[in-house]
């Protein structure tokens, strides 16, 4: 039995304020605002994260920016643009005092439209 695809769609138009800056609720003047909001959220580092997670299934965010071998802090802002887009979410678990987050995929296949 093959595996369930969840796919997530971004349609683009290059010259207007469309779906990824309604999504983000970014206000802009700038035309090209999509494409600037589209270039962050498609990195090498956003990929590698993806990546990871899908593979290692990490516990944390903090197991997970030790095996990205990067700074926390960076790894947390990177997981809030995917979380913001729809391709991951996280499950709360309580540890002792603490809370740790459980990233995970929601998503597993991205198609992109773009309209220029």
């Amino acid at each position: 039995m093959a595996a369930k695809t969840k796919t997530r769609y971004l349609q683009l138009n290059a010259t207007e304020r469309s779906f990824v800056s309604k999504i983000l609720n970014e206000k802009t003047k700038n035309r090209y605002a999509d494409l600037e909001l589209l270039r962050n959220l498609l990195t090498k580092e956003k990929a590698r994260i993806l990546h990871t997670i899908k593979t290692e299934n990490p516990a944390s965010i903090y197991q997970l920016s030790r095996l990205l071998k990067r700074d926390q802090k960076s790894v947390r802002r990177d997981l809030k643009v995917l979380e913001r887009f729809g391709f991951i979410d996280f499950e709360a678990k309580k540890k002792g005092k603490k809370t740790s987050h459980k990233p995970y995929l929601t998503t597993n296949k991205m198609i992109l439209e773009v309209s220029i």
